[in-house]
């Protein structure tokens, strides 16, 4: 099931995948444990996270908006916000971390993901 959902994947979801997998490598190397930090965090998630649910309803309907697009607009500002404050003082420039090293790590995985996501499709079209 998820190599299905892996597979049927269009390219906006797959980019969003690569965001969270550069996420997790910085989240990983990064991690703060201090409660203010993921507090505020969750604070910022759901101010600007219903902020954004208003928004897009607004633009495109209640209706059309599924549990995990939902999600999504909560998980983005949390995501948004942990960032910055991991990285906060670290000698990151944009979202690319001061050591290559860790740069090239978030990208290896996210080709690798990507080479899953095409490999599946691949190996789905030989079978029919």
């Amino acid at each position: 099931m998820l190599f299905r959902y892996f597979r049927q994947l269009d390219r906006p979801r797959l980019i969003l995948w690569c965001y969270a997998i550069w996420y997790a490598v910085v989240f990983v190397r990064y991690f703060d444990p201090s409660p203010a930090l993921w507090l505020t965090s969750v604070g910022l998630s759901g101010v600007i996270g219903c902020a954004l649910l208003l928004s897009t309803r607004a633009a495109i309907g209640a209706g059309r908006l599924n549990g995990w697009g939902v999600f999504r607009l909560f998980l983005m500002p949390f995501c948004v916000s942990s960032f910055a404050a991991l990285v906060k003082g670290r000698g990151f420039v944009l979202v690319f971390a001061p050591n290559v090293k860790e740069n090239l790590l978030a990208l290896a995985l996210c080709g690798a993901f990507v080479a899953l996501v095409v490999f599946l499709r691949w190996r789905r079209k030989e079978r029919t």
